[in-house]
């Protein structure tokens, strides 16, 4: 049963577009800037990839494709249609196959996203980030307000399946601030938003600058709670509850992708920077590719393979990915689940400690967090996971 297990999750396909048109200074995703990109060559590199993966998946039912990036709306509609092909023409899909793309709304273009649609995306995720300009300019995004309006026109009459990212928690943000901006996106959303809060991260431009005290007006931890638990409010009234952590979506409209990573079903990672997790022979694999886009493009011109790792995971990980996955969302995880998984249960006494506190609770089989729980949802990963 183990060597199944993915299934319960489902199977997706990641794409990795490392390229964008300038590097936000919060961002830590692997994203390159560059003077061209010769998209012929790449479009040779992604399609070998997916014969190389669909050689070892051959058969499986394929429920999602992601293209993440960097910005993958700089890629020619004609680039996301030669891939779209190769990916029908490799696996079977689930007839409510989902085809999610990222864009930032200054690469958002009408006749593009026509293309976009045509080529079979049915679902795209706009940067949108700040609904505030000077707060835009202090992410180092390169769009006003009015510019993220109008492509999210063009996406909304385009795509019947929509979801914009928001960021707060930001420098000088207020609750009243935070409120008056999220009740606007919530008038604007159509069917999902991702709402995260500001993280510095080591090795962006926001994290040395915050190392060198140079990054002022940061909110305390009890007025970043504050911003997160209005959050969930303002979006359970406007009928968007938070399924996963940072995710709101009208019921039926979640990513469908995203769903699969949370409970840890397979998915083929392709591209510079991409992750996977396959399950092959029986045993499940955590794959990694070159992080710079011109190491994995030789890897794949010259050795035919992208991947740079390929490592198979001890029981004992599988078990706590699913955990730490797993409870970052409403629904919860299965406590047979991890038994199955790893060959023994969760710690009750660890369990029990926590439901007495109320940060978690069990129905049946399920153990899930409360509200209360997932606004500190490391603390209880912490205490729930084996060393």
């Amino acid at each position: 049963m183990a060597t199944e297990d993915w299934r319960n999750g489902g199977f997706g396909l990641y794409i990795h577009w490392p390229f964008c048109q300038a590097k936000c200074p919060y961002c830590d995703f692997n994203s390159h800037v560059v003077a061209s990109i010769d998209q012929k060559r790449w479009q040779r590199a992604y399609l070998s990839e997916i014969a190389r993966v669909g050689a070892e998946t051959e058969g499986r039912v394929l429920n999602s494709v992601f293209f993440g990036g960097g910005t993958p709306s700089l890629m020619e509609p004609a680039l996301v249609a030669a891939i779209l092909d190769k990916v029908r023409a490799t696996w079977p899909q689930a007839n409510d196959l989902e085809v999610t793309l990222e864009a930032n709304p200054t690469s958002v273009e009408a006749g593009r996203f026509a293309g976009y649609r045509e080529a079979g995306v049915n679902r795209v995720s706009l940067g949108v980030q700040s609904l505030n300009d000077d707060d835009l300019r202090r992410l180092g995004r390169l769009h006003s307000v009015a510019e993220a309006r109008a492509a999210f026109d063009i996406a909304r009459n385009t795509f019947d399946r929509l979801s914009f990212d928001l960021i707060y928690a930001r420098q000088d943000q207020s609750l009243a601030a935070w409120r008056s901006e999220l009740t606007e996106a919530l008038c604007m959303a159509n069917d999902h938003l991702s709402l995260y809060q500001l993280t510095i991260e080591e090795g962006t431009a926001f994290g040395d600058r915050y190392a060198r005290g140079k990054l002022p007006g940061l909110p305390d931890e009890d007025n970043a709670g504050d911003m997160y638990f209005l959050t969930q409010e303002l979006c359970e009234a406007a009928g968007m509850p938070a399924y996963e952590v940072s995710n709101h979506a009208k019921p039926g409209a979640e990513s469908r992708h995203n769903l699969i990573y949370w409970r840890y079903g397979d998915y083929a990672g392709i591209g510079p920077g991409a992750h996977g997790r396959l399950t092959l022979g029986g045993r499940r694999f955590a794959t990694e590719t070159p992080l710079q886009p011109g190491a994995w493009m030789d890897a794949v011109e010259n050795r035919g393979r992208g991947e740079s790792l390929r490592a198979p995971l001890p029981l004992k990980d599988q078990g706590s990915e699913y955990v730490m996955m797993g409870l970052r969302l409403n629904e919860g995880i299965s406590l047979s689940r991890y038994e199955t998984l790893t060959g023994e249960p969760l710690n009750d006494n660890k369990i029990n400690m926590l439901k007495e506190i109320e940060m978690v609770e069990i129905r049946g089989d399920i153990l899930r967090t409360t509200s209360s729980g997932r606004a500190v949802l490391n603390a209880i990963l912490r205490d729930l996971l084996p060393e």
